[in-house]
């Protein structure tokens, strides 16, 4: 595939590459990343033609958008596609008071406190436009407004909220002009539909959900969003790690440890790709691009390494032999759409 061709992303007036960068990574979500080894992370993707980047206030509460920002602001800014989140923002640790617990290994000194009223959506991307010193970005996304982050309760209450106020002030940003696309960034089944439902958004980022060992979501939301011109962009295509590291010892899936049954899928799935010359990473990347509303994957990476695996693997080619197989196995569903050679052109 061709790392650097532009896709229409759902019916909004936004194209992206097919292949970007995820740049939780950067806030320092698995290890502790110097800030040189950042930015020769972000320089080798953009010598490598990567020109999607995807961060958020979240990302090591902070740190990943002042350097993704630190970066692009050196970069044509007509060549970037930027997008961040809304729905958190950030407070400063208290003056002689231990953070509270969180998901970073390092980042920032601040909180974080979710909010998806007008004010807090407001605030949030004006906070992140002066944290990554551009004058806008290009894609706005709710960020975890569902079940993975919320009980019921809260669910609802945040649902309304951002329907009652929130969404006036992502209207405002997009009619303004300071966004082109507004859409979501969900991690679960079923957050798709509930916020279609609420809101007429252009995208969603959806995370681990469409990939080499997932794929309920072709029942209800990728349908969905096929039909109301909805767009897709995959994060999180290797479930976390183990579709790139293969079934290693303590390899990750969905950010825990890997149990038997999914090690032994991804044996009978990396044993299938090695019978057609196709490496286990290249598979994993290319595959959700095969369904017509997926627009982009976006990899994360904290090292240059990281990069450079990527862009081969989304390089290599892939006969229809492969998806075929992985179907009989009953390792794929047969009902997946997959990429096709032309796809490579």
């Amino acid at each position: 595939m061709n790392p650097t061709a532009r896709r229409q992303l759902g019916s909004s007036n936004l194209s992206v590459p097919p292949l970007g960068l995820g740049c939780a990574p950067l806030g320092e979500l698995f290890a502790k990343v110097s800030d040189a080894q950042a930015a020769s992370t972000l320089q080798t993707a953009w010598d490598a033609g990567i020109r999607y980047f995807d961060t958020a206030p979240f990302y090591g509460l902070g740190l990943s958008e002042h350097r993704v920002g630190g970066f692009l602001r050196d970069q044509p800014r007509d060549q970037i596609v930027l997008s961040t989140k809304v729905g958190r923002v950030l407070r400063p640790q208290r003056r002689g008071s231990p953070l509270r617990p969180n998901l970073w290994i390092g980042g920032l000194p601040f909180e974080d406190t979710f909010d998806y009223s007008y004010d807090g959506i407001m605030r949030s991307c004006e906070d992140s436009i002066q944290r990554l010193g551009l004058p806008w970005v290009d894609c706005l996304l709710i960020h975890d407004l569902d079940s993975m982050f919320h009980n019921e309760e809260n669910l609802q209450a945040h649902m309304t909220q951002l329907i009652t106020s929130g969404w006036k002030a992502l209207e405002e940003l997009k009619r303004n002009g300071l966004v082109l696309a507004v859409g979501a960034g969900v991690n679960v089944l079923r957050a798709i539909p509930r916020l279609l439902d609420a809101v007429p958004l252009d995208c969603f980022l959806l995370a681990l959900r469409y990939t080499l060992m997932e794929q309920d979501t072709l029942d209800e939301e990728l349908p969905m969003c096929e039909e109301q011109g909805v767009g897709i962009v995959i994060g999180g295509a290797f479930n976390s790690g183990i579709l790139a590291t293969g079934p290693v010892e303590g390899a990750k899936y969905n950010y825990q440890d890997a149990g038997p049954e999914v090690m032994e899928k991804v044996r009978r799935i990396q044993e299938t790709c090695r019978r057609h010359d196709v490496p286990l990473p290249a598979a994993a990347l290319q595959f959700p691009l095969g369904h017509p509303a997926v627009a982009s994957v976006i990899p994360g990476a904290f090292m240059p390494e990281h990069i450079a695996a990527s862009i081969e693997a989304f390089r290599h080619p892939i006969p229809s032999a492969l998806w075929e197989e992985l179907k009989s196995e009953k390792l794929l569903r047969e009902d997946a759409p997959v990429p096709t050679l032309e796809s490579w052109e």
